[in-house]
């Protein structure tokens, strides 16, 4: 997001767990919190809130707005990006409660997918569950960044790529003869599959990804490298210990 941001005049980002707030403090995007009040805005008010504010990650006030009320205001902002006349990116974090399988997918967050980039819309889809999200998303992505996925279930995304899906288990460790060698890791020697590195604190400071799209591009991609301005909010989590006996 931050290194596509500059290339567009409007960026949206509808945050579900508010981990884009370093994009704010890194001065790419304002702020807004979307509660109660917000729930209530028509397509024509989010036109002129969007207008407004051209850059701006839109968070999801956890504590008020659950996920079914979050599908329904994401339809209406979808509507009133869909109206704007210009060059925008529109990022859909945790998409698979925007766009679920189970669901219909609503109007305007198809024509996100499919027909917003012929309007100057540029989309990114954020998921860590591939097999829940809607298939026509996935089907209209022109790019992909995948990571590990625990078990190597990468869902219906195992259909559209040409390498073992196993590369995406961490746990795995495919044959280098199996696997392009530009998908094979540098400098390192087996497991071959997609890892995180840790520091010495535990904390996940860098992981790897394979990056493809539809000219035929494919690329390893280590985000140990990668320097940003923007910081990431979110939290790994905590794990839980099993209890230990005498």
């Amino acid at each position: 997001m931050e290194s596509n941001a500059k290339d567009y005049d409007a960026l949206a980002v509808l945050d579900y767990c508010a981990e884009y707030r370093g994009l704010v403090k890194a001065g790419v995007a304002d702020h807004l919190i979307v509660g109660p009040v917000e729930a209530q805005w028509s397509v024509q008010d989010w036109m002129a809130v969007l207008r407004a504010n051209p850059y701006v990650v839109l968070e999801r006030h956890k504590a008020k707005i659950g996920t079914d009320r979050w599908r329904e205001i994401a339809t209406r902002i979808a509507s009133a990006l869909r109206r704007l006349d210009r060059d925008q990116l529109v990022v859909v974090d945790e998409a698979h409660f925007v766009a679920p399988q189970r669901e219909k997918l609503p109007k305007p967050i198809k024509e996100l997918a499919t027909t917003g980039r012929g309007a100057g819309t540029s989309t990114m889809w954020v998921t860590q569950r591939t097999a829940e999200i809607d298939k026509t998303i996935l089907t209209q992505c022109q790019a992909r960044m995948v990571g590990g996925f625990d078990g190597g279930e990468i869902g219906p995304l195992s259909t559209s790529i040409e390498y073992p899906a196993e590369l995406h288990d961490p746990r795995a460790d495919p044959a280098p003869s199996t696997l392009p060698e530009e998908l094979l890791p540098s400098g390192r020697e087996r497991p071959t599959s997609l890892q995180k590195h840790k520091n010495d604190e535990g904390q996940t400071v860098g992981s790897e990804w394979i990056y493809s799209d539809d000219d035929g591009n494919r690329r390893r991609v280590d985000t140990g490298g990668v320097k940003m301005s923007s910081t990431h909010y979110g939290s790994e989590g905590n794990d839980l210990n099993p209890p230990e006996y005498a």
